[in-house]
């Protein structure tokens, strides 16, 4: 299970409450800057993957600081999430070998 939110310039630094509560933290949270996931903004991107409660947690503490994405939305930058990691783990495989 995974939900990916979209937070604004402004409230950035406000979306570091996730890494800090005991349930969310336990959970898989990538964020990346629009930008580097080929999107246009400035907007960052928050990733949480892992339970139901922690994603319900998660979007308890981001719901005055992000926006839940959903629908072909979230699927679109859920896949270029996944993309850059698929890449990075080829680039690593390269460097090491099999």
């Amino acid at each position: 299970m995974y939900r990916v939110f979209r937070v604004p310039p402004a409230k950035a630094s406000q979306a570091d409450v996730v890494w800090k509560d005991d349930v969310v933290s336990r959970q898989s949270i990538t964020a990346r800057e629009a930008k580097s996931l080929g999107m246009t903004g400035d907007d960052r991107y928050v990733l949480i993957e892992g339970s139901e409660a922690g994603i319900a947690r998660a979007t308890e503490l981001l719901k005055d600081i992000a926006k839940a994405l959903g629908g072909l939305e979230a699927e679109t930058v859920y896949r270029r999430f996944r993309a850059q990691d698929e890449e990075a783990a080829s680039g690593m495989g390269l460097i090491f070998g099999p």
